[in-house]
């Protein structure tokens, strides 16, 4: 229903704006509908973050990225293994590696987040002096088993964990009737910028999101995915994220004792993803038109 209805309504945009080109990102229901109304009416669409895979199509954001890079005319990759699967799946033309606009957000804003956040000081939580856990997705939160391992995992570490409680993961929560161990503090969602100040300065920070395990490299911190699988599997090969999925005894012994290598490769780019990306579409604007 939302990706119809999406759909719908910004056709209609289309015909009435008729642009020279639709730039979609990432893999969801809008990139989607954006993409698919875009080639109806034969207008040339650009899909930012193109090429990310984890290959379980029972994932929708994996039907949405495979949808959004067939009917795409340009592909914008945060990294070389995106532009190297694209080529695995004969796509070649108008491939560039352009780097995360993510980390140039992230690195523009992550002083003012210092700044303007007081979430450390609130929580009365000294920097690395805990872990940092997000939970959302439908195969966690909908699961009762899995999610009840990952309560019965955290519980046993022996480490402050805060845990900024999704709503939708709450309410599943409130069903599972299983508590926490004294150790994890659920609080309510943050905004960007205590998100932000959370991660720079946890220890370490476990998440079943896309996004997170992203800013995680960002920020330098070490990273267990609550997940069997990863679309972000560059951070896995420069061993900075490790699969854990749900195993009770996995997570708690890699929170533990996880350590990322010393080095930590520039794979998402330097910052400027947003300026190439600019610079790449001007040029198409010219032979579009």
């Amino acid at each position: 229903c939302q990706t119809a209805e999406i759909l719908v309504r910004f056709e209609e945009l289309l015909l009435k704006e008729k642009p020279d080109c639709v730039i979609v990102r990432g893999d969801t229901n809008s990139t989607l509908a954006g993409s698919l109304a875009a080639s109806k009416l034969h207008i040339p669409t650009v899909h930012i973050e193109a090429g990310e895979r984890s290959f379980d199509r029972r994932m929708p954001e994996e039907i949405n990225r495979l949808v959004a890079d067939k009917l795409s005319s340009a592909f914008f990759c945060v990294s070389q293994t995106a532009v190297k699967q694209l080529a695995n799946e004969g796509i070649t033309k108008d491939v560039y590696w352009v780097g995360d606009v993510m980390l140039d957000a992230n690195l523009a804003n992550r002083p003012l987040a210092r700044e303007k956040s007081s979430v450390l000081s609130t929580l009365d939580l000294a920097p690395a002096s805990y872990g940092l856990v997000t939970v959302h997705r439908a195969a966690n939160t909908d699961d009762p088993k899995r999610l009840e391992n990952i309560v019965r995992a955290l519980s046993r570490v022996n480490e402050t964990i805060v845990f900024p409680v999704h709503p939708r993961t709450r309410g599943a929560l409130q069903n599972l009737g299983v508590q926490f161990g004294d150790n994890v503090r659920l609080i309510e969602p943050v905004g960007y910028f205590d998100m932000m100040v959370l991660e720079e300065n946890a220890r370490i920070i476990a998440t079943d999101s896309g996004g997170v395990q992203r800013e995680a490299y960002f920020m330098g911190k070490p990273c267990i995915t609550l997940r069997d699988e990863t679309e972000w599997t560059e951070t896995v090969e420069v061993g900075w994220n490790k699969l854990v999925g749900v195993d009770v005894e996995g997570i708690v012994s890699e929170w533990m004792t996880f350590t990322p290598p010393s080095d930590q490769p520039p794979i998402f780019g330097d910052g400027t993803a947003g300026e190439k990306i600019a610079e790449i579409l001007g040029r198409l604007y010219l032979s579009i038109n």
